[in-house]
């Protein structure tokens, strides 16, 4: 039986937001340090990283998924973190302020659904973010944390969250391909 690589996300697809976010990624990726950033068309909001699954529960996720009630809300990306720490970078991402209150609710009642499916459920709280570079080795580390201290509260813009989506993630020597299995609107 195929396995499916598989999460659960807010796509961000606004070419202005992706501008502004690509204008980030370019200056972080000048300090030297060894980034592996998310290619722009792949930048997302993650509700739940499933792991591998069957091409059978895709019908059940979808299924939980549709259990999952919101209406079109404002998602306000704004600041640039990080995770762990500023002292250990790992992932830098972009965080939500208005509507990040909406996403962790979608993110709180797609838990509960999904664990009826025998799924773990997380045990970090949920920060709402959009991860823009994963970071493989910091050289210049207080460079790194300088720019993203500086861009601690830049905003980015407002999209319109209208559907979450059940992706699939192809892993490829040159990053992950992601296609949209179930979209929910």
């Amino acid at each position: 039986m195929e396995s499916i690589r598989a999460f659960v996300a807010i796509d961000i697809e606004d070419n202005n937001l992706i501008q502004k976010i690509l204008d980030v990624q370019s200056e972080i990726s000048q300090i030297g340090a060894k980034l592996k950033l998310v290619e722009s068309q792949n930048v997302h909001f993650t509700l739940k990283f499933l792991g591998n699954i069957s091409s059978t529960m895709v019908d059940e996720i979808y299924e939980a998924m549709k259990r999952v009630e919101f209406t079109p809300f404002e998602l306000e990306l704004y600041g640039v973190g990080c995770f762990p720490s500023l002292n250990r970078i790992n992932n830098i991402w972009i965080g939500a302020r208005k509507g990040g209150e909406e996403v962790s609710r979608i993110y709180d009642d797609l838990e509960a659904q999904i664990s009826k499916l025998k799924f773990k459920p997380e045990k970090r709280k949920y920060t709402p973010h959009a991860t823009i570079a994963r970071v493989k080795s910091v050289h210049n580390k207080d460079k790194l944390a300088k720019i993203i201290s500086t861009y601690s509260s830049l905003e980015i813009g407002s999209m319109t969250v209208d559907s979450i989506r059940l992706k699939s993630s192809k892993l490829t020597p040159k990053g992950p391909i992601y296609s949209v299995l179930k979209r929910i609107p």
